[in-house]
């Protein structure tokens, strides 16, 4: 891997603590111009390649990663503070998507169909879009980069990425893994260092064919826009405000069981996060008293250490913003459950640790109601009947996530028909699986990644009539 021209580098903070976990190359337009370069010079030959042989290269991928599992592990959980246990289960899932999409993408099918004239043939077939620029975000490092690059490759496209400054390591160690099972010359190219100099090269540069985004709408947005001047595609997976909604009839230890995971995965730093807890008045006091037995129990601290289960949030905005969110709420009504506080973690004194924590009797006029705190923050709301509360969950511009807890079959049909987002978990929150396709409507984003539809995004479809 060759270095930025301009020689510069930049720090990578490990959140945990304030040290300098590595450096990483400062690039800016040149290097990004260079990488789009090769990316064009690479494409032809990559997209004529035979999908078994593209197949062999990401299989042999997905190996590599499952045998650096845990060197993987551990530079995310330095870099962005993810327990450890978790950031390897994000290694896991990043390896599962490059496998799928190995095989998937020796399932491009075309089409043929009857003309209405007997000298004519008429066919249908897909082929990659082009070399694409793919920008991802720093709370899955490793999983966004997979979920984009993997079916870009398997459909025959090249890829520019330019990884999240503050997680370049585990996407630098995966361009390393690619080359050594055999991805060819230029058909991977990394960028680090400044967002805005490198994405508007992206945009601007008319060989990048499709941009494919993870991030906030407000970012995502602006990609739209300027790539609007070039029709150039997109497929983004932007901010969320998840509704997770708790009926009377649920059964209440399994709920608190997977919103426990949910809410308090990777810090609350996840994008189908539940904002929004909704439990039915009838069982609230039954609800947050299990709930809060169950917090109590959560050990914050260094990710690296055993038994974590909440590591720092990634740097010091974050943590402001939960303490702002949190103070806010308070201030106008709301009941501290618990935490609700920084945490001190001995040994990590400069960390950005916040204590899980529970509000309940949120309003919809708090902060915290509107706007994604993306930290360790549980806000409780409750509603009277399920038309009540289908309608406040629906209201907010988002639309990636939703979560309902119920036993009654028929309650689970209406609602999570009548729920205007792009992905909803019934008795469950567990929603990035390779097999479905990820992603949201409204604001929250436009295009899917993984399912059996995952690499459409990459394709172009041609129709060819010819007269024989």
């Amino acid at each position: 891997m060759e270095g930025p021209i301009s020689n510069e580098c930049f720090d990578v903070i490990n959140p945990a603590n304030g040290e300098v976990v590595s450096k990483a190359a400062a690039g800016h337009e040149g290097d990004t111009q260079e990488a789009i370069e090769a990316s064009y010079a690479a494409f032809q030959d990559w997209a004529a390649t035979p999908a078994t042989k593209r197949a062999e290269i990401l299989i042999r991928i997905y190996q590599l990663m499952l045998e650096r599992q845990k060197e993987l592990a551990q530079t995310i959980s330095l870099e962005m503070g993810k327990p450890l246990k978790q950031a390897m289960g994000e290694v896991k899932n990043a390896a599962d998507y490059v496998l799928w999409n190995a095989e998937e993408g020796k399932r491009i099918y075309g089409k043929t169909m009857q003309a209405s004239e007997e000298n004519k043939r008429l066919k249908v077939i897909q082929q990659p879009v082009g070399p694409v620029g793919a920008i991802t975000p720093w709370n899955f490092p490793l999983a966004m980069v997979t979920r984009k690059l993997s079916p870009a490759l398997a459909a025959g496209c090249t890829v520019v990425l330019k990884p999240a400054e503050q997680t370049p390591g585990s996407a630098v160690q995966f361009f390393k893994l690619a080359e050594e099972a055999g991805i060819p010359k230029g058909v991977l190219n990394l960028v680090t260092g400044n967002p805005a100099k490198i994405g508007d090269a992206l945009l601007s540069d008319k060989r990048i064919r499709k941009i494919a985004f993870t991030g906030s709408t407000a970012v995502g947005k602006h990609l739209l826009k300027n790539a609007a001047e070039q029709v150039k595609r997109v497929s983004m997976e932007l901010g969320g405000h998840a509704p997770l909604i708790v009926f009377e009839d649920a059964d209440l230890e399994q709920a608190v069981t997977n919103i426990l995971r949910a809410k308090f995965f990777n810090s609350g730093q996840t994008c189908i996060s539940p904002n929004r807890i909704y439990v039915q008045e009838s069982v609230k006091e039954e609800f947050l008293t299990l709930f809060k037995e169950k917090v109590e129990g959560l050990k914050v601290g260094n990710g690296l250490e055993d038994d974590v289960d909440l590591g720092p949030v990634v740097n010091k905005a974050g943590l402001e913003k939960a303490i702002e969110h949190v103070e806010d709420a308070v201030r106008n009504g709301a009941n501290l459950i618990y935490g609700g506080n920084e945490c001190k973690v001995t040994g990590c004194e400069n960390g950005y640790f916040y204590s899980p924590t529970i509000l309940s009797d949120v309003d919809e006029a708090m902060l915290i109601s509107h706007q994604e705190t993306f930290g360790p923050v549980a806000s409780i709301f409750t509603f009277d009947d399920e038309l009540e509360v289908v309608n406040k969950a629906n209201n907010t511009d988002y639309g990636l996530a939703a979560y309902i807890f119920t036993q009654n079959l028929s309650r689970s049909v209406r609602v999570s028909e009548g729920l205007e987002y792009g992905m909803v978990g019934i008795n469950d929150t567990v929603l990035a699986q390779v097999q479905g396709p990820f992603g949201g409507m409204k604001e929250s984003g436009m295009g899917r990644e993984g399912g059996p539809d995952g690499l459409a995004d990459f394709l172009e479809t041609k129709f060819i009539s010819t007269i024989i």
